[in-house]
């Protein structure tokens, strides 16, 4: 019998905010967890070792994407799912991750070639191992996510990423060099993978031939290609540093990105995974559809583009902060890439709205146009220098946040331009705020933490001021407040 996602729609609001506390709770942990390893790895291990693994993760991440096939969100966002069907899903990602497995081992000795580093073959063929692991665990995931278990979600991913940063600091600390990033991530997909399995309590059929796959693989397989070029589109300027200017640059470049997409990723993952379930459930109910994907949108940003503008203003105390005077050469690409990490944030309620209605073939379509704009302006900049990757990587996500918006007002009657009127005026608030306290950081003359606490009580002071003296921003933090109270409810 098929799992129905019908449920009675006057408890989406409580689910929507149950989800969103235990999710809340377990990415905070988590941000903890990878903020503690970014300090303390970048104190025991060298800018050299980190760019060594980041030049494999970031052709590995390609193979990632190609495993999970789309096939979890095919999962998640279907209003029916039979236990053949998804065992059969199962069962694909699992023999996609088994051949990508052996594929990158294989391919090791050109992926070495492609740097001029032979100790890259080695780190490749270990690494190659996630793929299978990864591939068991996807439908595990998408499983707990489907029935809105987020608080097990949570607690897989924390213990796993803890387990994994205590190998990976027991081993840099006895001298294991970039060996310790390796078999960290090789340790939080065995744990994430043994954990997600045991909370399922699902086992998974052998492949049951007659069950209907037509439309979750055509879900998949256009919103694959469509992660594709995105993935391509944020993760080639790794593979143009690394084989442009080798692993020192890179390793500098790398944890600018990681410092940022760390944080980044804790808040859009999860917000997605709240959103998705809940904006599909609500597709026929256009109102309560809109009001909760303006809601949401205004909240994700309020979070995202004002924490990492602010990050930007303050890019070269927050470099000395939390990774120490070694790293100062980072200043200028971890700013660019904030500013970048900005406008993603920016991006994702388009993004939810595309999964949401089942709109991927018209995504992927997008994804072409927006991503060989952002990979041109990457190549480009691979011929200036490091910073100027930056910077493109910067450019090139702003300039896709307004197509993004203009696209699906083409194709679905989302509430694309009170989507973009929102959107505009929370980046105009922030941006200039932002401004504020890049100055009173600059010139008040402290450093690290002084000039961070100088510039945050600036920025503080401007958006009270705006929201004392404007009613559009009052109902902004009416509705912010609205959110996190009802959050807060059910934690």
């Amino acid at each position: 019998m098929a799992e129905s996602l019908v449920e009675s729609k006057s408890r989406l609001g409580s689910v929507a905010a149950r989800g969103a506390a235990v999710t809340l709770v377990g990415q905070v942990a988590k941000f903890v967890i990878q903020f503690g390893g970014i300090l303390i790895l970048a104190r025991l291990l060298t800018p050299e070792a980190f760019g060594l693994v980041a030049m494999v993760t970031a052709i590995v991440g390609v193979g990632e994407v190609l495993r999970d096939f789309g096939l979890s969100s095919a999962a998640i966002q279907a209003k029916s799912l039979t236990q053949g069907q998804r065992s059969n899903l199962f069962w694909i990602n699992t023999s996609i991750g088994g051949l990508l497995a052996v594929g990158f081992a294989a391919s090791a000795p050109l992926i070495a070639g492609l740097y001029n580093d032979d100790r890259l073959v080695a780190v490749t063929r270990v690494l190659a191992i996630t793929f299978l692991m990864n591939g068991l665990t996807t439908q595990f995931r998408a499983h707990l996510s489907r029935e809105m278990r987020f608080g097990q979600l949570a607690v897989a991913d924390v213990l796993a990423q803890s387990a994994g940063l205590g190998v990976g600091i027991a081993l840099a600390s006895n001298g294991f060099g970039y060996w310790s990033i390796v078999w960290q991530q090789i340790v939080q997909s065995g744990l994430t993978l043994v954990l997600t399995a045991a909370f399922s309590r699902w086992v998974p059929s052998l492949p049951a031939r007659g069950e209907s796959m037509r439309g979750l693989m055509s879900f998949g397989w256009n919103l694959m290609a469509t992660q594709l070029l995105q993935y391509l589109s944020k993760n080639i300027d790794s593979v143009l540093v690394g084989s442009r200017y080798g692993a020192t640059d890179l390793g500098y470049y790398n944890r600018a990105t990681q410092i940022v997409n760390g944080p980044l990723n804790q808040i859009n993952v999860p917000a997605t995974t709240v959103a998705l379930p809940i904006l599909s459930r609500l597709q026929d109910d256009k109102p309560r559809y809109d009001r909760f994907i303006l809601r949401g949108q205004t909240t994700l940003m309020s979070v995202v583009v004002a924490g990492f503008l602010f990050l930007a203003s303050q890019a070269d105390a927050f470099v000395e902060v939390l990774l120490g005077n070694n790293w100062l050469a980072s200043t200028e690409i971890f700013r660019l890439i904030a500013i970048g990490a900005a406008f993603q944030g920016a991006s994702y309620a388009t993004y939810w709205v595309f999964l949401s209605k089942g709109l991927t073939r018209s995504m992927l379509r997008y994804a072409v146009v927006a991503r060989t704009l952002s990979i041109s302006l990457l190549v480009g900049g691979a011929f200036i220098g490091v910073t100027a990757v930056a910077g493109a990587f910067a450019l090139g996500v702003a300039l896709t946040w307004p197509l993004g918006i203009f696209w699906i007002s083409r194709i679905s009657d989302a509430p694309a331009r009170k989507m973009f009127i929102s959107g505009l005026r929370t980046l105009g608030l922030y941006g200039a705020s932002a401004l504020v306290a890049y100055w009173m950081g600059r010139y008040v003359g402290f450093g690290g933490l002084g000039q961070i606490a100088a510039g945050g009580l600036a920025m503080v002071a401007v958006l009270v001021a705006a929201a004392a003296l404007f009613p559009t921003y009052r109902q902004d933090v009416r509705d912010i407040r609205g959110v996190v109270e009802l959050v807060r409810s059910k934690v």
